[in-house]
């Protein structure tokens, strides 16, 4: 009797794996480059306006109305070198965290283990202005009713895609509008703009970075690894883009989220003679020290 039960229970296992297989997972859908590029256009504001406020010196939280008139929520900061023209570094984060990581340690008593706080610090050394700002669904963007777990679980369990495409697009294209205003201001180096991101920011980083002729060179951090089954954010659909401009690659040889294999695939796909990699051994978290390896990138 028990063998016939679990038997019964094994055969309905399958067949509902069967049918979420052929039904609702995800399937493999490659999009052409110039398709996906127009998901990517915007109309720029000639009135675009940062509201700033002070927290601290050189530092100014501020909030922006973007392309679809939502409101974006960031900081920036000020290097005390009196350069009278500053590059910039602007930091994306990791899922699930705020554009304050890139200037504490620790956020609500959770450390800031992707240690972009340390590369900001590096950065703000070096006279750069630094700037980051909240991924949609992020830090001040949080919608309850919409939590990050229910994207993902509606993207690997449903087979919707929708929001996290969206999700993604639409935060490249808030870095967009934010280029708008650095590209206005005197005292920031419109030449000299870096982006540098951590998994899902680097993801976004290296998407930004092929699509803006403004950034002039990127770093991306263990971003993972995207196929066709969400083409429209797929980094590897865009790096062909990337031209000449430098372009650091950080992976881990473990890591769940992209393996060597697809870490050796998307680093093949970027054409120019300014590429560069480095491998660490672990997984997707990357050891304390791995900022140190960036330190000539900001000379």
């Amino acid at each position: 009797m028990i063998r016939k039960i679990s038997f019964v229970v094994v055969l309905a296992v399958l067949l509902i794996f069967l049918y979420w297989y052929k039904f609702i997972a995800l399937e493999e859908l490659p999009m052409e480059q110039s398709e996906i590029l127009k998901a990517y256009d915007y109309q720029p504001s000639e009135n675009l306006e940062l509201t700033m406020t002070e927290t601290d010196p050189s530092v100014f939280s501020f909030t922006y109305e973007t392309f679809d008139g939502e409101v974006v929520y960031g900081q920036i900061s000020y290097p005390d070198n009196g350069s009278e023209k500053h590059p910039v570094l602007i930091g994306i984060s990791a899922m699930g965290r705020s554009y304050i990581r890139w200037w504490v340690d620790t956020f609500n008593d959770n450390p800031t283990v992707t240690q972009v706080n340390k590369i900001a610090d590096l950065a703000d050394k070096n006279g750069y202005v630094v700037i980051s700002i909240d991924a949609r669904y992020h830090g001040k963007r949080k919608d309850p009713g919409r939590p990050l777990s229910s994207i993902m679980n509606d993207l690997h369990f449903f087979g919707d895609k929708s929001d996290y495409e969206a999700m993604i697009r639409d935060t490249v294209l808030d870095h967009r509008v934010l280029l708008d205003w650095i590209e206005r201001q005197d005292n920031l180096d419109i030449n000299k703009i870096k982006v540098a991101g951590y998994s899902m920011g680097g993801q976004i980083s290296l998407i930004l970075g092929s699509v803006e002729a403004r950034i002039s060179d990127i770093i991306s951090i263990v971003p993972p690894y995207i196929d066709d089954k969400i083409a429209l954010v797929a980094p590897k659909n865009f790096v062909s883009l990337l031209g000449d401009k430098p372009v650091l690659l950080i992976t881990a040889a473990d890591d769940e989220n992209a393996s060597a294999k697809e870490n050796d695939f998307l680093f093949g796909l970027m054409p120019g003679s300014n590429k560069e990699r480095v491998d660490f051994d672990g997984g997707h978290i990357l050891p304390e020290d791995y900022v140190n390896r960036l330190a000539s990138k900001f000379d």
